[in-house]
């Protein structure tokens, strides 16, 4: 959408759509994004140190100006400045107010209201989910299983909803697998081939995962998504932060995440047909990694997810350095744009160039290719949706400065913004309500009162490796008469029910082995 420059300056809003930059001659044609369009996704794309991070913060601030909460991810650490300030003394000042001048832009700095949120718990508030929640096809993915491996969690988890047991951390996974383990011949018959080796791949990769530190989101209290869907009392929406300078490290936890997050909104979310501005927008940064390796059936989804979710009044917004990065399906679905520069120093660079280049609508005034390959640092190619929702022509434009800091915050201020959230005090402490691992725990010692009290190792929470020489990883040997003899003389013992059975099968097998 474009609109000659007005005669006073300018905020992050104008009229009911988001002040992006100038365009045009000397970039004095406003370029905004319009707010009943904002649910139409989008795309920020561009080499590395070409502005896509300072584009994302400023459709943040916009969008949290105009009452619409955000939530985004921060990989690099940068955009904890969101919670601050800019900084009138900056390096960039001049800068900054040279371009705000150009294109027209009123640059009055301001901190806005964030939630700094961490999967790991350590730099924000913990971030939970179930198993139950997260569900077999992307845990699935998560733990890199084999086709067969995903079934038999299939029916782990079919099984945990038949015999209502309660899947909520790792433990009650690792119950309910051994219970299927213990069971495989009966499931087998029922859903198809329990491979207890199957069980136990799965089960070297629980833990796995666990000793990479990648489990720790998996519990309660689980996240609701009313708390990041808030208004702050001065009218902005709310800015969630999801620190992911570690996670980025276990790319599949966090695609996995963010997946669930979409997956989530999608289920939960009413219809509302299209809003005059968005209900939510998120902003998934490094978003090749949702679509890395990810089989054909989970991308099918998120195409779905994407195409659909937006009558529901969210806006998704990918960011990553080159458009092909994104599957041609979910890409189609993308209406605005901001391009930043793509370099060609290849003969697959060019070809990607071109690619980028044909997804825009052409202007006559300068050549697409050229533009994109040329524009500098801040400045972009883009292309937003009308009020038709058609594709606008493309242009080059000046983006403008963000109003909060530049950069990340220093520690002390984000360790305050914490300390003084109501959610980081309802999120801070884990909870370990009675669920799969325990009653699972009691079903076993109700079935046989001579079973020990306390869990075994594989029904107890996980515990990290300790090596081979530890004294937990060197139980006792038994005879072979001694697990002869448990084993007749239960099933004997069950038929008879009586002390004396017992004592006589324990007699009869005695002497045999005697003997």
């Amino acid at each position: 959408m474009t609109a000659s420059r007005p005669e006073t300056a300018i905020n992050t809003l104008v009229g009911d759509a988001l002040f992006i930059g100038g365009g045009g001659p000397d970039y004095g044609v406003v370029q905004s994004l319009r707010l009943d369009k904002a649910n139409r996704h989008g795309l920020i794309a561009g080499a590395t140190g070409t502005g896509k991070t300072v584009t994302l913060q400023t459709l943040a601030e916009g969008f949290s100006d105009a009452g619409v909460p955000v939530f985004l991810t921060d990989v690099k650490g940068d955009l904890s400045g969101l919670a601050a300030a800019g900084a009138p003394v900056d390096k960039l000042k001049s800068a900054f107010e040279a371009r705000a001048a150009q294109i027209g832009f009123d640059l009055c700095y301001r901190s806005y209201p964030v939630e700094f949120w961490d999967l790991t718990g350590a730099k924000g508030i913990p971030v939970r989910m179930t198993v139950s929640e997260l569900g077999p096809v992307l845990l699935s993915r998560l733990l890199d299983l084999s086709p067969a491996q995903e079934g038999v969690l299939h029916i782990a988890f079919h099984l945990a909803d038949e015999e209502k047991l309660a899947l909520l951390d790792l433990s009650d996974l690792r119950a309910m697998l051994h219970h299927v383990g213990e069971r495989a011949s009966e499931l087998t018959m029922r859903y198809g081939t329990v491979d207890k080796r199957s069980i136990g791949a799965i089960q070297r990769q629980l833990l796995m995962l666990e000793s990479e530190g990648a489990t720790g989101f998996l519990g309660e209290p689980a996240l609701e998504l009313a708390d990041m869907i808030r208004i702050a009392e001065d009218g902005r929406g709310q800015v969630n932060i999801l620190t992911a300078d570690k996670v980025i490290n276990t790319p599949k936890t966090y695609a996995t995440f963010l997946l669930w997050l979409l997956s989530e909104l999608f289920e939960t979310l009413p219809e509302i047909g299209n809003p005059e501005k968005p209900v939510f927008v998120l902003f998934f940064d490094e978003a090749h990694l949702l679509f890395d390796d990810a089989p054909k059936p989970l991308l099918d989804k998120v195409e779905q997810v994407v195409r659909l979710i937006r009558s529901k009044g969210v806006g998704v917004y990918f960011v990553t350095q080159n458009p092909t990065d994104i599957p041609e399906d979910v890409l189609s679905q993308l209406g605005n744009r901001v391009q930043h520069a793509l370099r060609a120093f290849t003969a697959k660079d060019h070809k990607e160039l071109e690619q980028a280049a044909k997804t825009y609508r052409a202007n006559p005034d300068f050549g697409i290719i050229e533009a994109i390959r040329d524009v500098g640092t801040g400045e972009a190619v883009t292309s937003f949706l009308n009020s038709k929702a058609v594709p606008g022509q493309v242009e080059r434009s000046l983006i403008r400065p963000p109003v909060s800091l530049l950069g990340p915050v220093p520690a002390a201020t984000r360790e305050r913004v914490i300390d003084q959230s109501a959610l980081y005090a309802k999120y801070r402490t884990a909870l370990d309500r009675e669920s799969a691992a325990e009653l699972l725990q009691a079903r076993m010692v109700a079935d046989d009162p001579q079973a020990p009290r306390s869990a075994p190792e594989s029904l107890s929470r996980g515990r990290r490796y300790r090596g081979a020489n530890s004294p937990e990883a060197k139980p006792q040997r038994r005879s072979s008469s001694d697990t002869l003899m448990e084993t007749f003389g239960k099933s004997i013992v069950r038929q008879i029910g009586t002390q004396g059975g017992k004592a006589i099968v324990r007699g009869i097998l005695g002497s045999l082995f005697r003997k």
